[in-house]
């Protein structure tokens, strides 16, 4: 079987975000569970930026509209937090767009809105 990409770094990432779901369950909104993530990365020592900024670059000219990742951690994987009922191939799509912009290969979509944790690798 083949090593997954960024598991080490993925896998803590996830077990941060069970203790955050755990602590506060389903129903917050999407910034608390950011919040509480950020104070989680911290505690864990683990490198991060908050709402990274990319471009979006068409036939030469930089758009005046950009992504901003959630998280960019360890400066390989982009996190997208989302607080929904239910993940959909529209949000994959949202870390797929993210990647691309980003030249990064693994994004982490989790969703703190359902009952239990919802987590989706993304790779490009």
């Amino acid at each position: 079987m083949a090593e997954l990409l960024h598991r080490d770094e993925t896998h803590p990432l996830i077990g941060l975000c069970m203790e955050i779901h755990r602590a506060l369950g389903k129903g917050h909104d999407e910034v608390i569970y950011k919040d509480a993530l950020v104070v989680e990365l911290s505690r864990a020592s683990i490198p991060f930026e908050r709402e990274k900024k990319y471009e979006i670059t068409y036939k030469g000219l930089i758009l005046p509209h950009h992504y901003r990742a959630d998280f960019v951690v360890w400066d390989k994987i982009i996190f997208e937090a989302k607080a929904i009922e239910t993940l959909t191939d529209s949000h994959v799509k949202q870390v797929l767009n993210y990647l691309a912009a980003s030249k990064l290969r693994v994004g982490l979509l989790v969703n703190f809105g359902a009952d239990s944790l919802e987590w989706k690798r993304v790779i490009l």
